[in-house]
């Protein structure tokens, strides 16, 4: 069952990008959805804002699926939450 962080994500994955929700599910790749990487800015900027977080540019290419966003928001969140 999908965290409430994943369901964030989920939401605003098919906000930004228009999709319908029921399409979209914790195992989705954005190679699933048709998300390619001038998408995936878009997706950033709006996570970073949602969170109120940074995400690094160099963990982007790791990002591959809702899972692996909902993972990297996690410890950046608690990464947040130490300093």
């Amino acid at each position: 069952m999908p965290t409430q962080l994943t369901e964030r994500v989920i939401k605003i994955l098919t906000e930004t990008q228009h999709l319908d929700p029921g399409r979209v599910t914790a195992e989705s790749t954005f190679e699933e959805l048709g998300i390619d990487s001038l998408d995936g800015i878009n997706i950033v900027f709006a996570l970073e804002n949602e969170f109120g977080i940074d995400i690094p540019d160099d963990s982007l290419p790791e990002l591959r699926s809702v899972q692996d966003i909902a993972a990297g928001i996690e410890k950046l969140l608690a990464g947040k939450g130490e300093g």
